[in-house]
């Protein structure tokens, strides 16, 4: 709510033409009289002519009792007999709220940040209803934070923010309906742990990662195990293929411009490499 303005700049004009045709009038007619009912008739159009704007509501008060909300725009009232409440802004507005060291449900203690989005759709409701809407919406928006907080873990908290914005603003609008007012949405924007705790969970995070390493690690070496002891069974029943994926493995080696291979005299015996050796020097010399 808002303050209602004192003086509206439609009566102010009014005020000014008045004195002004009451000192004309006086002063060709020669009768103060006239100056002074013109200044009469302007001070009671200033406190009578009200302006409200767009987005505004106001309650008239007659004697005390409700008469009926005015706005937006100009309208009269009777002066002294009826007064205005504070005008109710009925656009949507936005509050921060926060909640500090507040334990979750696994008593981590944590620093969240919130904020809540409202409007006032019943302009009665909010001024007969509740004194100070404002101060309501932030206190029941605390406490409701922190009730949500000591429901949830901190795993949740931080992984399913909109989740607990939407049981705020459920919790919220049940409260506020009421009141004439409605809770469009509550954001979580942040929330905090302590330092101690934010270095033991980096700690743990980095100790799980390794550990997802040596697993993946360990996974491959059975891999691949598997597959030697697989091209074993087949180079025990194929000596033919063993002997060619030995020749094909010295000629990757020695096929480097400059190389030098040292072979196990067994191994040349073994693929008979020797015959192939002598056979291939024999058809260089000739």
């Amino acid at each position: 709510m808002t303050r209602r303005k004192e003086f509206s700049g439609v009566g102010i004009t009014v005020l000014i033409v008045c004195v002004a045709l009451g000192a004309w009038a006086a002063r060709f007619e020669n009768k103060p009289l006239y100056a002074i009912v013109g200044a009469l008739v302007g001070l009671y159009f200033l406190f009578a002519i009200v302006v409200v704007d767009q987005w505004q509501k106001v309650a008239v008060l007659r004697f005390g009792r409700y008469r009926g909300l005015r706005g937006p725009g100009l309208f009269f009232i009777v002066p002294i007999v009826d007064t205005l409440s504070r005008y109710v802004d009925q656009r949507v507005r936005v509050h921060s709220v926060s909640a500090e060291s507040t334990l979750t449900r696994d008593t981590v203690p944590v620093n969240v940040d919130a904020i809540v989005f409202w409007l006032v759709w019943n302009a009665e409701k909010s001024i007969l209803e509740v004194e100070n809407f404002i101060d309501a919406i932030n206190l029941s928006a605390q406490t409701a934070l922190r009730e949500s907080i000591g429901r949830h873990e901190l795993a949740q908290m931080i992984t399913e923010r909109e989740v607990m914005g939407h049981e705020l603003q459920r919790i919220l609008d049940e409260k506020t309906n009421p009141w004439g007012i409605t809770v469009q949405s509550v954001e979580i924007r942040d929330v905090r742990i302590p330092q101690t705790l934010e270095d033991a969970m980096s700690q743990r995070a980095q100790a799980e990662r390794e550990r997802q390493a040596r697993v993946i690690l360990g996974d491959a070496e059975v891999q691949v195990s598997a597959k030697f002891a697989e091209a074993s069974r087949v180079y025990n029943d194929n000596p033919g293929a063993l002997h060619l994926r030995g020749m094909n493995m010295l000629y990757e080696a020695i096929r480097e411009k400059g190389a030098m291979v040292l072979v196990p005299s067994s191994a040349i015996e073994t693929m008979g490499l020797g015959g192939t050796l002598a056979t291939a020097a024999i058809a260089r010399q000739q």
